[in-house]
């Protein structure tokens, strides 16, 4: 095989996840690897963390496996105080102002924008995006479009940043809608920035945050912009039968057991509801009379959906040394050790041994699910 060419518009959905970002990095490495040929993407979307990969697979001027390489390279070069200021005086600082505040019932007049500053990340993604780039691929048609998907705090809703080639409309739904942006650094802090631990990140006159917290439908940015395909790499690992019913953790649940929960229901849960979703829908069509008129524009969309072959948060599992003391000793007090499964852990956990287990895996599964990967891309349409 000795190149790629699309056959219809492909899109490739990056989901949030924090730290365990990373195994997309390991995996969309994986498939270029494999690929041995330049890959389009056309349409690229994601939010939180996988809205980082995607900005930075979008904004690079190179060939796909060149996009992966600088992806992995930079999340090596990754490590907690490039996320946020961990050091005491910092967090010391914060955590008063946020007691002063609560404890006084308000009447401190501390403007609270967050637990933890995040200029750090702020600064490093500026580094090593080129956001130019995003509407050069675009104008040289290597790109139709990139979608960051946000949530709006004055109202609410989920708004997903477009930044597309010309004719693509925007759409509107109940509590989700697109806006056609020149998407920056600002997009890309904003769908990241976790309620309350993250600042809410100012763009034009409103106020943003994660993007993951109320998108009930992912998938949606990639099927309003046209993709006939989506890839969806997702990071939560599918749980066994076996797996499912043995216990986490023994007695009363600690605090991080539960974080971890409730992260997974902001980070992951949307996107396996919506790939469900969005199979039934394929089979509905299918029972259409052919000829017979289809309402709202649906169409059949194939969809691959790739997950860990494991635990993602088990692989965090020993490495809590690894984060800065003031976090290790958040993570201890949060009984992160109690638990068999630290999920609130690999959510934190920005340091390289964690990042390189996760990207190791994500290329290895890429390898491993080859054959399924290729035939969904390729569609046996060579490229001499």
């Amino acid at each position: 095989m000795t190149g790629w060419r699309d056959s219809s518009l492909t899109a490739v959905v990056l989901s949030g996840g924090g730290a365990r970002g990373a195994y997309q990095a390991g995996v969309l490495a994986g498939i270029a690897d494999r690929a041995r040929g330049d890959i389009r993407f056309p349409i690229v979307t994601g939010v939180s963390a996988g809205g980082i990969n995607a900005a930075a697979l979008a904004a690079s001027r190179a060939g796909f496996d060149t996009a992966t390489v600088e992806l992995r390279e930079a999340w090596l070069k990754l490590s907690t105080d490039k996320v946020f200021r961990s050091n005491f005086r910092t967090l010391a600082w914060s955590a008063l102002c946020w007691m002063a505040k609560i404890g006084s019932g308000g009447t401190v007049s501390a403007d609270l924008r967050g637990l933890l500053d995040t200029r750090p990340l702020r600064e490093y993604l500026a580094s090593v995006i080129d956001f130019d780039g995003i509407a050069a691929n675009i104008a040289a048609g290597r790109l139709q479009a990139l979608a960051l998907s946000m949530t709006e705090y004055a109202t609410g809703r989920t708004v997903t940043a477009v930044q597309a080639r010309d004719g693509t409309r925007d759409w509107r739904r109940a509590r989700r809608l697109s806006e056609s942006s020149r998407i920056t650094v600002d997009h890309v802090m904003a769908s990241a920035a976790l309620p309350v631990v993250f600042p809410a990140i100012k763009i034009g006159h409103g106020y943003y945050g994660d993007g993951s917290i109320r998108q009930s439908a992912p998938l949606s940015p990639a099927v309003h912009l046209g993709a006939d395909r989506i890839l969806a790499i997702s990071v939560r690992y599918s749980l066994a039968l076996q797996e499912r019913i043995q216990p986490q953790v023994v007695g009363y649940p600690p605090p991080a057991q539960i974080l971890g929960m409730i992260l997974h229901g902001v980070f992951i849960d949307a996107l396996e509801d919506d790939a469900e979703r969005l199979q039934r829908i394929n089979r509905m069509l299918e029972e259409v009379p052919r000829g017979a008129e289809i309402r709202d524009r649906l169409r059949p969309i194939e969809m691959l959906l790739l997950r860990p072959s494991r635990d993602l948060a088990k692989l965090s599992a020993g490495l809590v040394d690894e984060l800065p003391r003031p976090l290790r000793l958040l993570a201890r007090g949060l009984g992160a050790s109690r638990t068999t499964t630290p999920d609130f852990l690999s959510y934190l956990l920005f340091e390289r041994p964690y990042i390189e287990r996760l990207m190791d895996l994500g290329f290895e599964d890429a390898s491993a699910q080859w054959d399924r990967i290729e035939s969904f891309l390729h569609q046996g349409l060579p490229v001499s």
